[in-house]
């Protein structure tokens, strides 16, 4: 499986779309981004397209009035997860405030789940 890339440019609009809050801890994963509050990701970036994790009900208004598309890698799509329309990501016709609208609500969602706990690390000299 190829992992595409997010391009400077890709990861500079990411960036300008996540909220600015204490609690958003932006971080790169694999060549992209992913946007976590508590220890959740809220939102990521897989080569141009921005994912975000919504509430059902959410992730079915969005899905249902625009043309969202798979996150992830084509073959394994991540649950969950609804990537935003790419029309948002051309020149001239790009939403920004569409995007960053579907983020905050994203963020509200995701922070009222659990907190996910650090994994622990254990030292390959420890388990021998």
């Amino acid at each position: 499986m190829e992992m595409p890339k997010a391009t400077e440019e890709d990861k500079e609009r990411f960036r300008r779309v996540v909220p600015a809050h204490p609690g958003v801890v932006v971080k790169p994963m694999f060549g992209n981004l992913g946007a976590f509050v508590n220890g959740n990701m809220f939102a990521g970036l897989f080569g141009s397209t921005i994912g975000v994790k919504l509430s059902r009900e959410d992730k079915e208004l969005l899905e249902s009035s625009e043309r969202t598309v798979p996150f992830g890698p084509a073959d394994r799509p991540m649950g969950g997860y609804t990537g935003l329309p790419e029309v948002w990501n051309e020149e001239g016709d790009g939403d920004e405030t569409r995007a960053r609208a579907w983020a905050v609500k994203a963020l509200d969602y995701v922070a009222t789940l659990p907190p996910k706990e650090p994994k622990q690390r254990t030292s390959p000299r420890a388990a021998g």
